[in-house]
């Protein structure tokens, strides 16, 4: 004990490897060092106990001389080191000292490795505004905007329908800040199991819960130094609500059925289709926390709202889509134009985005015409009779067909998904990438 007070560690002593788990049930600890020899559970029972309970507990077993082979036996167990009676205080501090460095290796390296994870899964998405296109007033205005709050730590909140661009100016606001070279860790509240929450916001411990097989980082540790994007924050529960809260008041969070706080350098972004102030006067969104989100409001255009961007949309996508489908670039009739431009465009952005790929896709020739279009010459959607309710929106059609398409042509080329990609004109890249979108590996 005296000689790991002298290295300024903390340390807790017990009589008994029973007491020792006891403790390590109420307060975390590092390291454990036990004697092999000991009344009841022994030094191996207790290291077994240890790791599997506690998989992050470096075990150091002390065995007398001349059982060199328990030490190995506790060793080949999961032991981190061992050391033979009788030894030296200064023996002790070096084999203590290894151990916490290799410990601290090991914790920065799985913390790497779980961001290389996420980072791996978002290369790619870096934002430069090249997928906000257009040169409105409004949007202008957003840019703007962005440009000013990006190098505050204040929390933004964006306000916009489904398909605006609300994940799109949310990665501006990060990439332009001091955090840029951080993570930025996307998080859809609303696709988020009531039940699992908490343990996707902030992690869990091992046992936490039935399932939870070994230790697991959350999003907002994840996204340390960095920020966070809660997308559609209006869905999360209210009991999920007072540790976001937390957060953002006290700066730190509990894993699920941890006992330790983890302090958290993160800067929150979120977003929602929802009225917000609505839901706070319904009691379905807490106060309190609205007015935390909402120091910075950011609110986005519907794509109805600055028509005189289609133009310049459609051009963007038509470059875009052309090279993902690995089409020759199409151009649209002055009339076809004028048709996308006076649609209502319910799905926003991301609508026209679909009905580009589509009209690509499908039409013949090198230009797209009135007739190549799903919307009709007043600028109503096309759609089936029997579809009234709303629910089989344009965008819900479109990649219901694409599916299907995908489907016919994978029974054509009897699954052989390059001979696929053939009669359906795309790369096989583009092929694999609509599989995994449409779950058809």
């Amino acid at each position: 004990m005296l000689v790991l007070e002298q290295m300024s560690l903390k340390a807790t002593g017990v009589s008994s490897g029973a007491d020792a788990l006891v403790f390590l049930e109420k307060q975390r600890f590092d390291l454990v060092i036990t004697d092999y020899r000991m009344d009841g559970m022994d030094g191996i029972g207790l290291l077994e106990a240890v790791r599997s309970a506690y998989a992050d507990v470096e075990v150091m077993l002390i065995t007398a001389y001349g059982t060199i082979e328990i030490a190995v036996e506790a060793m080949q167990k999961g032991a981190s080191d061992f050391i033979t009676k009788p030894f030296p205080p200064e023996a002790l501090k070096i084999k203590v000292e290894k151990v916490l460095q290799h410990r601290a290796v090991r914790k920065d390296r799985e913390r790497l490795n779980d961001e290389n994870q996420y980072l791996r899964e978002e290369i790619g998405n870096r934002f430069n505004f090249g997928e906000m296109v257009g040169s409105s007033g409004c949007l202008q205005k957003i840019f703007g905007m962005v440009e000013k709050v990006a190098e505050a730590e204040s929390a933004v909140m964006i306000y916009g329908e489904s398909g605006t661009g609300k994940e799109l100016v949310a990665r501006a606001v990060h990439s332009r800040s001091s955090r840029r070279d951080k993570p930025f860790v996307k998080v859809n509240c609303g696709a988020l199991p009531r039940e699992l929450i908490e343990s996707e916001l902030f992690g869990h411990e091992k046992g936490a819960f039935t399932g939870a097989v070994r230790q697991k980082k959350g999003k907002f540790e994840l996204a340390e130094g960095g920020s966070i994007f809660l997308d559609e924050i209006g869905d999360l529960p209210l009991e999920a609500q007072v540790n976001i809260l937390r957060v953002l008041q006290e700066k730190e969070f509990d894993r699920v059925g941890g006992e330790k706080t983890i302090l958290a350098d993160v800067r929150v972004i979120a977003a929602t289709h929802r009225d917000l102030k609505l839901m706070v006067a319904e009691g379905t969104f807490r106060e309190d926390l609205f007015y935390r989100l909402e120091v910075i409001p950011i609110r986005l255009p519907a794509l109805r709202e600055r028509k005189e961007d289609i133009p310049d949309l459609v051009e963007h996508f038509l470059h875009k889509k052309s090279q993902e489908l690995n089409r020759n670039l199409k151009t649209l009739t002055p009339r076809a134009l004028d048709i996308l431009v006076g649609y209502s465009w319910p799905g926003n952005v991301r609508e026209l985005e679909n009905v580009i790929e589509r009209t690509i896709v499908l039409s013949d020739g090198d230009q797209i015409d009135v007739a190549d279009l799903p919307v009709g010459s007043d600028g109503s959607t096309v759609s089936p009779p029997e579809i009234s309710d709303g629910e089989m929106h344009l965008t819900a059609q479109l990649e219901a067909m694409e599916r299907k398409l995908i489907e016919e042509a994978l029974s054509r080329a009897k699954g052989v998904k390059s001979h696929a990609a053939e009669i359906l004109g795309l790369k096989t890249s583009a092929l694999y990438y609509k599989l995994d979108k449409y779950g058809l590996e």
